[in-house]
């Protein structure tokens, strides 16, 4: 008698190494290690990152539905290059999902979402505080506490694709900020204006602090593309 086949094992493993793979690429990609425009190629990945070529190719395929990398139809994967046109769509895109989640939650919210804006924003401040004249927004770790803030604010729309659609979306703008980050070393400006959109919000001052976040995230484009005949002052 035949021996028994060994099953194949899927399902978890698998989701975790592809995670994991994405979780990797992203990183890299972020920081400017996987340069914009830059070609992916398996085998090179596979090596880098200790991952077999499956779990590898499903981490890339995850990138891709996040905005991060580009499939080349059968030739295989690049990182997604950046652009003014680009990062004034992330903006625009940003601004209508983020206004919309955060009315949501200045509707919704209750004390437990007030918590979780003066953590988020305190971190922050302690943050600042401790780097004092090293403060620089181009920290991995510093960047963890400012997304974590703006999720923070939109927590109770009660809309998680709104939320992942916020998480994806920042995700993207990060890598202009990164060129923005250089000429940002002001950690009190960028506590304050933190600090003023969140009392707007919780003051549920709608109007205000749906008008303050759009000009937030406008500072973005403006200060990497500047308008012309404009500063970035």
């Amino acid at each position: 008698m035949a021996a028994p086949r060994t099953a194949v094992v899927e399902g978890p493993v698998s989701d975790t190494l592809s995670e994991r793979a994405a979780g990797l690429l992203q990183r890299d990609i972020l920081a400017g290690t996987l340069a914009p425009g830059a070609r992916l190629g398996i085998v090179e990945l596979a090596q880098r990152y200790e991952i077999g070529a499956t779990p590898l190719r499903e981490g890339l395929s995850r990138l891709v539905s996040r905005g991060l990398i580009v499939a080349i139809g059968q030739r295989g994967f690049r990182v997604a290059d950046v652009s003014r046109d680009d990062l004034a769509d992330i903006t625009k895109i940003r601004s209508v999902i983020e206004v919309e989640a955060l009315r949501l939650a200045m509707e919704q919210g209750g004390d437990a979402w007030e918590a979780g804006i003066i953590s988020a924003l305190h971190q922050l401040r302690r943050y600042i505080e401790r780097s004092g004249k090293h403060f620089s927004e181009g920290a991995e770790d510093f960047d963890t506490l400012h997304k974590s803030f703006h999720t923070s604010i939109l927590q109770a729309c009660g809309s998680p694709r709104l939320l992942a659609a916020h998480s994806d979306l920042y995700d993207q703008a990060y890598r202009y900020r990164r060129v923005m980050m250089r000429g940002f070393d002001d950690g009190q400006q960028f506590f304050a204006i933190h600090q003023t959109l969140a009392e707007r919000v919780m003051a549920r001052d709608i109007d205000p602090a749906c008008t303050m976040l759009v000009g937030h995230l406008q500072s973005t484009l403006n200060f990497v593309y500047p308008p012309e005949g404009g500063s970035t002052s």
